[in-house]
């Protein structure tokens, strides 16, 4: 009989886990609620991989500022809300099209290596999320965009489930998760919260004996 290699284990439990799907955490920011209009102002895209112990951890954190599209909207309440200055001489950004391009490149990455077929979108209040994830694939005609176009998982109502919690910050602190306010609205702060919640969520209900079916 020949023994698996502990890589070859692990990227077999994850594609096991979601049905083949690679969950991606991301979180944006943004410049309003409309993704066809509103400009997005930051991307996050936190990776995960899954351990030989089945146990779900961050892999890698992809985050970039990004440059308004031409044309874009962007709400004085939005700015406010978030903090950020789209405008400011010494912001690091670049153009929507190329940051777009590298973290769906680093995504399909990822799938290959944990032998999944497609990344699904998780995220705190995921639709928000996904519909300018994908607003951005079509302004761009990206072709290879490695996400499933419509579904997702939130962590909005899997905490909701799990600790009674929908807000971020209370669902953190329900789950005994640190989470600083003056730090929320990054897109790359609230990306690594929301997935150290998912991960936290997902390994308590293996714990529990949820997970491997029928164990």
């Amino acid at each position: 009989m020949t023994l698996l290699d502990p890589e070859d284990l692990t990227n077999s439990l994850l594609a096991d886990r979601f049905r083949t799907y690679l969950p991606v955490v991301v979180d944006v920011e943004t410049g309003g609620f409309n993704s066809s209009t509103d400009a997005i102002l930051e991307v996050a895209a936190v990776v995960l991989e899954m351990n030989g112990d089945g146990l779900l951890g961050i892999a890698q954190t992809f985050f970039h500022r990004i440059i308004p599209f031409e044309g874009a909207n962007i709400e004085e309440a939005a700015l406010k809300f978030t903090g950020i200055d789209p405008y400011h001489p010494l912001r690091v950004a670049r153009a929507e099209k190329e940051v777009f391009q590298t973290m769906f490149k680093i995504v399909r990455e990822s799938m290959k290596t944990n032998e999944c077929k497609r990344a699904i979108l998780v995220g705190h209040n995921a639709h928000f999320d996904h519909g300018f994830i994908n607003a951005a694939s079509e302004r761009h005609n990206l072709k290879r965009n490695p996400f499933h176009p419509f579904s997702s998982f939130d962590t909005a109502s899997l905490s909701g489930l799990a600790y009674g919690q929908t807000v971020l910050s209370r669902a953190c602190g329900a789950a005994g998760i640190e989470f600083d306010d003056s730090e929320a609205h990054s897109a790359r702060y609230d990306a690594e919260k929301t997935a150290e919640l998912f991960c936290k969520i997902v390994n308590r209900w293996k714990e529990l004996g949820g997970w491997p079916l029928g164990s």
